[in-house]
């Protein structure tokens, strides 16, 4: 059972900057899919926001290309999300998850596949 704490939430104003990390509790050999995804308020699906494999490839959603960036620590077992340029839409709970034993692929941002979740943390930007 991999357990996921997520940190670095907060509130900034429109055009700052924040830097989400995910600690997991244990390492995962081979192919692992983590990703963060949020849920706004009002809003009732989980959206994704950007998803990584083990080698390092990379996907974004739509709306954070250019704004965020995901990275991974592997030997700290730590990822991250660096948030970059926030928006008010931006504000909402972000969470981070993982799907052990599959790479991301084309339907990374599905909530429904990942196995664990982290907790969240708050995200607000203020207009």
């Amino acid at each position: 059972q991999v357990q996921l704490r997520e940190s670095g939430g907060g509130s900034v104003q429109t055009g700052g900057s924040l830097r989400l990390s995910c600690s997991a509790s244990e390492y995962t050999n081979g192919d692992v899919c983590m990703a963060w995804f949020r849920q706004a308020p009002g809003k009732e699906e989980r959206e994704g926001v950007a998803g990584i494999d083990s080698d390092g490839t990379t996907s974004y959603g739509n709306s954070v290309k250019g704004r965020f960036t995901i990275s991974q620590d592997n030997a700290k077992k730590i990822l991250y999300l660096q948030m970059n340029s926030l928006k008010p839409d931006d504000t909402a709970m972000y969470y981070c998850a993982s799907d052990p034993g599959w790479r991301c692929g084309t339907g990374w941002s599905m909530p429904r596949r990942m196995s664990y979740w982290g907790q969240g943390t708050q995200v607000t930007v203020s207009s």
